[in-house]
């Protein structure tokens, strides 16, 4: 799709990387991620998080939940490099916002 809105990414753990994504669908679960993710611990496992995502999504964008899952990683990885979440030790591993 040419004229299609893009974002560029980052992950934490390659802090070199930039990544290129659809920006409607970065958005759309950003505003998923957040709205769901506790502010404390001990917050979603990955499985959790992409579980709990899905009925926040817009159907235009992720008919039926799908992609959901890579999507709600993609942006994780994205929000831990920015310092808007926090990944916990553990296993398994858990996120919360950060609202320090």
């Amino acid at each position: 799709m040419s004229g299609e809105r893009k974002i560029t990414v980052e992950n934490v753990n390659h802090p070199d990387y930039r990544g290129r994504v659809n920006a409607d669908k970065y958005e759309a679960m950003r505003k998923a991620l957040l709205e769901t993710l506790p502010d404390r611990t001990p917050g979603l496992t990955q499985s959790e998080m992409t579980a709990s995502v899905k009925s926040y999504l817009p159907e235009n964008l992720f008919p039926g939940g799908r992609t959901a899952g890579w999507w709600a990683k993609t942006v994780q990885l994205d929000l831990e490099a920015k310092g808007v979440v926090i990944r916990h030790p553990g296993k398994p591993l858990r996120w919360t916002k950060n609202v320090g």
